[in-house]
């Protein structure tokens, strides 16, 4: 009996979890290939959620997955670790050793062969290698960061609520640096969230005189890869609810007290917050030979091969896809890890079926979407029937929370988000609106 091709994804995100889901359930559960799946991560939340959880907004037990369970379920193994290095000769991946909280190693430094490999290991938060922004400023890139950031934002506003003004300051200054989907849409949550909490006992916080928010955008305008009509719209709506959005002010360093702006402003701030772009992980800066970008991803072809190998895809955030012919690039967004890990999927398909020619991957943009949690919704939605619709309201709010559904859909299938959908407005019922702990 022939050994079963060995497919090992290395990357729990959006696009390696749908793909290696896929893929389980269409290849493990006939044992036609052995399906791995490696991350750090024990489990999995939708990355577009984070800001949400980072808020107090979102309780990730309601969405997480834990990928030990899920991966049993659709016929697959999965393994933790962090991507170490790959010796493309003997076909082999090197994870680095697991350690725990005390720094005690939990799983030594292994290894797990393959005959195809999938890199979907996402993205981190760019900080230009601008001075002090590794120190003293908050990332969002992973839950456990966001669940950290949500338990100091949380003692930060209960302290500025519980202390008289002037005894630790007379406001709790929180900037956020980054005006893409991301900062704009925490801006418009921690408002939010700044003000329940008066409805939870906390009457004497004042967020209108005891908590600002500022947003800050090195370009001309917050949302720069959007439609400019959209952008301006958020603006309006920001500024509408008291955040304070400052375009053309591009960060030189962040110190313990604040932020210095390159044309000489500075910026007081208690909480700093550090969504001003992204890059690939360190670890593909040098993965045997793999070519890469200044940010670390790794370049590809349009079939989403890496160019030096045609054993390894790499597919969402780290992969640099070549641009079309008028120049643009396909954008980090949910809905281009959704596609792609569909492309592979049908591409591996494809290969073990011995075809030679697996296609090229086209981005279909479906239009974009921002949320500023219970205060709007805006976009713009794409197709080649309907051309380019402006929608906003609750239209637009029932698309976002498709685009999750989306994603639960392509892991667990309808019934089972339809079941997961019910008991999460069952448990809302009864919880608290924001997370109080």
């Amino acid at each position: 009996m022939s050994t079963p091709h060995r497919i090992v994804i290395v990357g729990g995100g959006a696009a390696g979890l749908e793909l290696a889901t896929r893929l389980g359930n269409r290849l493990g559960k006939r044992k036609r290939a052995s399906i791995t799946l490696i991350d750090a991560q024990r489990t999995h939340l939708w990355k577009p959620l984070l800001h949400e959880v980072a808020a107090g907004t979102l309780d990730p037990a309601e969405h997480a997955i834990t990928l030990l369970g899920h991966a049993r379920r659709h016929h697959m193994n999965f393994r933790i670790g962090s991507l170490e290095s790959i010796d493309r000769t003997q076909r082999r991946v090197w994870l680095a050793p697991n350690l725990n909280e005390a720094g005690e190693e939990l799983i030594p430094r292994r290894d797990f062969a393959y005959d195809t490999l999938v890199i979907a290991v996402g993205s981190v938060s760019n900080d230009f290698h601008t001075p002090g922004v590794a120190e003293h400023c908050w990332f969002l890139d992973s839950l456990p960061e966001a669940q950290h950031f949500q338990h100091r934002l949380l003692e930060a506003l209960l302290r500025a609520g519980t202390h008289k003004p002037g005894a630790t300051g007379d406001a709790l200054e929180v900037v956020i640096v980054g005006g893409g989907a991301t900062g704009v849409e925490l801006a418009a949550q921690m408002h939010h969230v700044a003000r329940q909490l008066t409805q939870y006992g906390f009457d004497e916080l004042d967020p209108e005189h005891r908590v600002h928010l500022s947003l800050f955008e090195a370009g001309s305008r917050i949302l720069p890869a959007l439609p400019e009509r959209l952008s301006r719209d958020v603006t309006a709506e920001l500024e509408g609810l008291g955040v304070r959005v400052h375009v053309d002010k591009r960060v030189a360093e962040v110190t313990r007290e604040g932020i210095h702006t390159a044309d000489g402003e500075f910026m007081p701030a208690a909480i700093k917050v550090w969504a001003a772009g992204i890059r690939a992980p360190d670890c593909l800066e040098n993965l045997d030979g793999l070519e890469t970008n200044r940010n670390h991803q790794l370049a590809v072809r349009r079939n989403l091969l890496t160019t030096l190998d045609d054993t390894i895809f790499a597919i969402g955030d780290c992969a640099d896809f070549p641009p079309d012919a008028e120049g643009r690039r396909v954008p980090p967004r949910a809905q281009t890890a959704h596609q792609q890990a569909s492309f592979v999927a049908r591409a591996i398909e494809r290969r073990l079926r011995g075809r030679e020619d697996i296609g090229t991957y086209v981005y279909r943009d479906y239009g974009s979407l921002v949320t500023l949690g219970h205060y709007s919704t805006v976009g713009s939605l794409m197709g080649s029937l309907t051309g380019s619709v402006w929608i906003s309201g609750f239209v637009a709010r029932a698309v976002y929370l498709s685009l999750h559904k989306m994603h639960q859909v392509a892991l667990h299938g309808w019934l089972r988000t339809l079941a997961l959908t019910l008991a999460n407005l069952l448990r809302r019922s009864v919880n608290p609106e924001i997370k109080l702990h």
